[in-house]
């Protein structure tokens, strides 16, 4: 526990004559440790006694991340908590080694001992949705498309008038882009993945030219939105779609070299990201917040093979 909050821990042990320090501390007998506040702690332990579970208190938590172990009043261990959890966490950090760039795994050992509870902040409030819009007759449209192997589609249904479109209604003509105002790529494993994340999908849209004569024409109305998220997002790579075909990319077209993608991650893992300052449409008004919000992409770094793109990407406010 006190590896996990970074922090310390002062144990005060009493143990029988007839024991030893290592009976003292490891055994197979059931047992529980909890952590209370110091104010509740005569409550829990009162209801325990009360329920005919014996309770003791054993020790407290520190603000200094040191370990000490005081047994029969004798100190027998006084530690740095970052050097004890490096002990233990050893094994299957040379374990991770095996795994990810040896580099990384070092890394994150390192940042062990800076780490601290997660700071969570808000820049706005907030609200409901006004009701007059819930209630509304007429939102805007949204597309949420999806291809086999994806997820996620159902999460998407908040605030428009979602459609569930799966690529066979666009590939068939069963339905169009042109009526829609927003899209949604949604997340998974499309086609499994296996040639590479979103190529399967991305190739069912550049190689049907009706299709992606739709897209295309969705793409340059200037009343419209789009969102990607994982598998979708990597999808908006691979079209072009990001960062726009004003800077290295034509929706649709083949191999460009300059066109940005997404690929796997240096540590070879799955990582978690934060969300920036960013002009991007659904984070107004929520610059500066740190949300407890977990994402990871196992090939979610943006590669940039041409300089002059990464450079016009830092320095505009395109939307995506």
């Amino acid at each position: 526990m006190a590896f996990a909050g970074n922090c310390g821990i002062s144990l005060n042990l009493t143990i029988p004559e007839a024991f030893s320090v290592s009976q003292a501390l490891f055994a197979e007998e059931l047992g529980l440790i909890i952590e209370v506040n110091k104010m509740n702690a005569a409550v829990v332990r009162d209801k325990l006694l009360s329920a005919g579970v014996s309770a003791e208190v054993i020790g407290e938590v520190t603000v200094s991340p040191i370990v000490e172990v005081d047994i029969g009043g004798t100190n027998h261990l006084t530690e740095k908590t970052c050097q004890l959890r490096d002990l233990w966490e050893e094994t299957s950090f040379e374990l991770e080694k095996f795994q990810r760039l040896a580099s990384c795994v070092e890394l994150e050992k390192e940042g062990f001992k800076s780490r601290r509870e997660p700071s969570w902040f808000l820049s706005f409030t907030p609200s409901y949705t006004d009701e007059k819009y819930m209630n509304a007759t007429s939102k805007p449209k949204v597309a949420i498309i999806r291809e086999q192997g994806s997820n996620g589609d159902r999460e998407m249904a908040a605030g428009f008038e979602p459609w569930d479109i799966a690529m066979s209604d666009l590939l068939n003509g069963g339905i169009s882009l042109h009526d829609f105002r927003g899209i949604a790529f949604v997340g998974g494993f499309s086609y499994a993945d296996v040639l590479d994340s979103a190529k399967g999908w991305a190739a069912s849209i550049r190689f049907n030219k009706p299709l992606l004569a739709q897209f295309q024409e969705f793409y340059d109305q200037p009343d419209t939105f789009s969102l990607g998220v994982c598998n979708g997002c990597q999808l908006m790579a691979l079209l072009g779609w990001v960062p726009g075909p004003k800077v290295g990319g034509v929706l649709g077209n083949n191999g460009d070299p300059s066109q940005p993608s997404f690929i796997h991650n240096e540590s070879g893992r799955f990582e978690c990201v934060k969300i920036e300052d960013s002009p991007a449409l659904m984070f107004k008004g929520m610059e500066g917040s740190t949300l407890g919000v977990w994402a990871a992409h196992g090939e979610g770094r943006a590669y940039f093979p041409d300089d002059d793109v990464f450079r016009h990407v830092l320095n505009s406010s395109f939307q995506c």
